[in-house]
């Protein structure tokens, strides 16, 4: 399907046709280990064993390629494991420029894995632009970015940080997750790669874990498809699947997560029980006019300081009811976390302070329920 038709059609039926035997309108779950050969060495298309290409697979691939303006897409078992994929082809002496805020997960396996293999990560505050620069060296191979960031829901300019990496000679990798192939494209932008956890909104349902890369570059995508045949973390047909179902709708949710974070964001920032506000959405965030200039609409998640530290939050969390106390995000229904304690227990108290991730902040990750509803919820447990 070309990319010229419109997000919500190329979303329902792209890398899709209905299963020429039975005619389907779903693809077939592909529950097959193995396929039969015509003779030694000759194939239906590209099928010799399902680690190596899975029909189901194939088409979540052509799917995501699709919805983010891409050539190649590549699906995986996990975000991580999408990420573990992009490290592979970097090797022992090289660099990675990765912004200061990001993922617990992603900073765990660059500071606990990669490192004790000889790459070397500096993490820097990437919407400087000039100290990004000064951050990478003739080592550098690789920018890792997120934007909107985790926690802090920081916006990162795609397109400057494309131009920096690019003169340096290396590629611009960026974690997508927050806001979608719906509200950003950063290949669009000049990004070489896009990575999703497809656990999140693209997936929508709290019910799959998965991952996945998407370029538009022919060299780069033939490197990532030997990892991904090499060190086999594909996710299960299954999980293809139900990843394919959810997509169907991920422009229709994601116009109500917008809509929801929208008028929770005013309502909190007008609350005199809590101290901060960060929404992209919100002209008082540090980067509400690139957000407004790179995005689509301003995403699903909040973050928040309740006044009172650590005691006030944790009696807020214990009190939600419509909110549901977990980690992970993205799905119909709304959850909320307390990232010092979960998602960033692995930064250094030392880096969660300097990012300002302290005791009383709250992510809240806003679901596709009645906004009064879920406003109602907010208030009374704020007390």
């Amino acid at each position: 399907m070309p990319h010229e038709s419109s997000f919500a059609t190329r979303a329902i039926h792209a890398g899709q046709r209905p299963d020429p035997t039975t005619g389907a309108i779903m693809t077939p779950v592909y529950m097959s280990s193995t396929y039969v050969q015509e003779s030694p060495g000759v194939l239906k298309d590209d099928y010799d064993y399902s680690r190596s290409a899975n029909p189901t697979r194939k088409a979540l691939e052509a799917n995501l390629a699709s919805l983010e303006g891409g050539r190649h897409g590549l699906a995986f078992a996990s975000g991580l494991s999408a990420m573990d994929c992009v490290l592979h082809t970097l090797s022992t002496g090289d660099h990675i420029v990765l912004c200061d805020d990001v993922y617990g997960g992603s900073f765990r396996l660059l500071d606990k894995v990669y490192r004790q293999l000889g790459i070397e990560t500096t993490r820097v505050e990437m919407t400087d632009l000039a100290a990004t620069e000064s951050a990478m060296n003739e080592r550098t191979r690789l920018l890792w970015a997120e934007t909107p960031t985790n926690p802090m829901l920081k916006v990162l300019d795609i397109a400057a940080l494309a131009r920096l990496a690019h003169a340096r000679g290396a590629i611009l990798a960026v974690d997508n997750t927050f806001a979608t192939p719906y509200l950003q494209n950063p290949l669009a932008h000049g990004a070489d790669l896009v990575l999703h956890s497809s656990t999140k909104y693209l997936g929508g349902h709290s019910d799959v874990i998965g991952g996945a890369l998407v370029t538009s570059d022919d060299d780069l995508a033939a490197r990532l498809k030997f990892l991904q045949n090499s060190v086999g973390a594909v996710p299960s047909p299954m999980d293809c699947f139900l990843l394919l179902r959810s997509t169907k709708t991920l422009h229709v949710r994601m116009d109500r997560h917008c809509a929801n974070a929208a008028r929770i964001a005013h309502m909190l920032e007008a609350d005199p029980r809590v101290e901060r506000v960060t929404y992209p959405g919100l002209e008082s965030h540090p980067q509400h006019e690139l957000a407004a200039r790179q995005m689509r609409d301003f995403g699903g998640m909040i973050s928040m300081v309740i006044k009172g530290g650590m005691e006030a939050s944790r009696a807020f969390l214990e009190r939600v009811h419509l909110f549901s106390l977990a980690e992970s995000l993205g799905g119909v229904e709304s959850l909320i976390e307390h990232p010092a304690i979960m998602t960033h227990a692995s930064v250094s108290p030392e880096a969660r302070r300097e990012l300002g991730i302290d005791d009383g902040l709250v992510r809240l990750s806003v679901g596709i329920e009645d906004a009064d509803d879920l406003l109602a919820d907010l208030d009374a447990a704020l007390g």
